[in-house]
């Protein structure tokens, strides 16, 4: 069994959508980034690619790559999971929290499960995500960004 990390975070700006777990969310603000900014699916990669001892996101689809503008990271996950199965990992489980002021995410969380749950190849129930403010403190309390951890664990199955 092999416990991986994932955080990530985005400054909010206008005239971007905002992206959380491949859902796109109303907001008069979204997530500036090379991708779709999905700071939520790029928590999970990243803890994804952690558990596996294969580094972070940033080297495996660098912001510096033109292939990478505007990328879906549902779709970028899909690649992490391809990598995973070809190493011989399955995901046990993943616990996601993403930290925003607003707007209001629990309306979007089941979508956001069943994203990850397809893109993942896991069950609805291997995967949790929770949303919390941060009462107004922080970069994410002044509504500058948003950011998320997930943590996973993986099994070797051959």
């Amino acid at each position: 069994m092999r416990i991986g990390h994932g955080y990530d975070v985005h400054k909010l700006v206008p005239n971007r959508k905002l992206i959380l777990g491949g859902v796109e969310i109303p907001h008069t603000l979204g997530l500036l980034g090379h991708s779709d900014a999905d700071v939520l699916t790029h928590a999970v990669m990243d803890a994804l690619l952690g558990a596996a001892a294969l580094g972070d996101i940033g080297k495996h689809f660098p912001d510096t790559d033109e292939a990478f503008k505007g990328a879906n990271s549902i779709i970028l996950l899909r690649a992490v999971m391809d990598k995973l199965k070809k190493l011989g990992y399955a995901i046990v489980n993943i616990d996601c929290t993403v930290i925003a002021q607003r707007p209001k995410l629990k309306d979007y969380i089941m979508q956001m499960r069943h994203n990850l749950s397809a893109a993942c190849s896991i069950p609805l129930e291997d995967i949790n995500i929770k949303a919390t403010t941060e009462e107004n403190l922080g970069f994410t309390g002044r509504e500058e960004g948003i950011s998320a951890h997930a943590v996973c664990l993986l099994e070797r199955l051959s």
